[in-house]
């Protein structure tokens, strides 16, 4: 591995402006890496011409210092954003071919910025997944094994690709989407950090929709300092967007490191969950005690709506979902499959472009929306919703200042183990995090230790709307105390 992919995002940026090195040479190395590392699948489009254009125009702008917060630095791009003259395909088929003429506001961000792109990562099928086993190209390999197992194992999901290329040094940071978790929970599985912000905190525009109520932006990073520099550069209001909040950006950065003293912690008794594993029960009480030891104070809430999070929401987002992707027809754009009339066609084109997963979330989502069964499911889940928000309000009214849960109740699983089984058990993955999209909170997961097999487990805290920054510095002494969880063994590159 050449030693400029192993910088931090923070790390290269200095080393940039010192004149340490360039930005050529440094998207050169991760160029390479991305290469050497194509048995992960972590990208499904490598875009190197314009990564070193983008680099050498990067240069030119430090040579005069004229630069910006995130100049030279390469990123890699969840396929769910559109990225202008680049193939987007929200890794479907029925998308396979499609290449954006504009550009999504979160990207158009980074690059004015001084970001360079590297290329569009791998994700679930319109991001409906739990472990990247779901893609039109295949599922992304995580850079981790079980100690003495060489069983492939899944990055988490939707942003899968994201979290494999953060991990695996393929890029100093990347962007994923977050429905019920897809940011989170691959992070905790790789052991990156990935924040989900405020609902409304990073303009949806440009982002192919699946839950647009739940859908939100967030980055992934080695550091949680990295994460903050990142989302600095993707928030920001857009006027294209009817649910971007009009609200200045602050700086995030500034956040990681402050004191967390007299803090008020919030310990969910309802995230006890029958089958938790041991570790992670253990790995929470350390969590609350590295927080306790900073300063901060820790209570006990009641959060009692969280076991119908999940039911809830597997009723909210696949509503949202049949009515989005309603688009998706082969009469405008994408995939065309011909029939003897349009009828027909609809149907042979949709059946050949959606995958199982989508095709069962739509199937789903129509039937909770028909005639007779939207009182009976979906206005009744919007109320469960609306139940779970106050959970929040009301502890958050109490004083507490962050909730800090487990992210996942597993560590990560073998590519294969779970697709035969009920969708249900996947879903499962989703139980910790599910909620935060519901109130439309921001929630982080920052690495906090290794499970028995040596495999990646996360830490969630949970915020005050648009209070990321407090986010920030509880997760910067979680990350203190627990270390950096890098990975070690480039076995793809033998």
């Amino acid at each position: 591995m050449n030693k400029l992919t192993k910088l931090t995002l923070t790390q290269a940026r200095e080393g940039l402006a010192q004149g340490e090195f360039t930005s050529v040479e440094l998207t050169e190395a991760y160029l390479k890496a991305m290469e050497e590392a194509r048995p992960l699948n972590a990208y499904v489009l490598e875009t190197p011409d314009i990564a070193l254009e983008m680099a050498r125009e990067s240069d030119k702008r430090i040579a005069s210092g004229d630069t910006g917060p995130l100049e030279g630095i390469p990123l890699g791009i969840k396929d769910m954003f559109a990225t202008e003259g680049v193939r987007t395909t929200a890794c479907s088929k029925i998308l396979e071919n499609f290449v954006p003429q504009y550009e999504s506001t979160v990207t158009s961000h980074l690059w004015r910025d001084g970001a360079v792109m590297l290329g569009k990562l791998n994700n679930d099928e319109f991001a409906m997944g739990s472990s990247n086993e779901t893609s039109a190209f295949g599922p992304v390999v995580s850079p981790w094994h079980r100690d003495g197992d060489d069983t492939p194992i899944v990055p988490g999901g939707s942003s899968g690709g994201s979290a494999a290329a953060v991990a695996a040094f393929l890029c100093a940071g990347a962007t994923g989407t977050d429905t019920g978790g897809s940011i989170r929970q691959p992070a905790a599985f790789t052991g990156t950090v990935g924040i989900k912000p405020t609902y409304g905190r990073c303009s949806r525009w440009g982002i192919v929709a699946f839950a647009s109520s739940l859908d939100q932006a967030g980055p992934f990073a080695r550091t949680v300092n990295d994460a903050a520099v990142l989302l600095r550069s993707m928030a920001g209001y857009d006027p294209k967007d009817s649910t971007c909040v009009n609200r200045p950006v602050p700086d995030y950065e500034e956040a990681v490191g402050a004191s967390i003293r007299g803090k008020k912690i919030g310990i969910p008794r309802e995230y006890r969950m029958d089958g938790m594993a041991d570790e992670i029960d253990t790995l929470w009480r350390e969590g609350a005690k590295w927080l306790e030891e900073a300063g901060a104070e820790i209570v006990d809430i009641s959060l009692p709506h969280t076991q119908y999070a999940l039911p809830a929401y597997y009723i909210v987002a696949p509503a949202e979902a049949s009515s989005n992707l309603a688009r998706y027809d082969g009469v405008r754009y994408g995939a065309r499959v011909p029939g003897k009339d349009v009828v027909e066609m609809y149907e042979n084109t949709r059946a050949a472009g959606f995958g199982p997963e989508v095709r069962r979330r739509i199937m789903i989502g129509t039937y909770v929306l028909s005639a007779g069964y939207y009182d009976a499911y979906y206005l009744r889940a919007q109320k469960v919703r609306s139940l779970i928000k106050r959970d929040f309000d009301q502890a958050f009214a109490l004083g507490v200042d962050a909730v800090l849960t487990p992210a996942t109740p597993s560590p990560a699983f073998g590519i294969g183990e779970k697709l035969k089984a009920d969708p249900v058990e996947m879903y499962l993955n989703d139980v910790f995090t599910v909620t935060v999209n519901m109130a439309g909170l921001p929630g982080i997961s920052v690495p906090a230790g290794l499970s028995a097999d040596g495999l990646p487990l996360g830490l969630q805290l949970i915020g005050r709307p648009f209070e990321e920054e407090t986010l920030f510095s509880l997760a910067e002494v979680i990350e203190e105390a627990a270390g950096r969880f890098p990975v070690e063994d480039l076995w793809w590159k033998a």
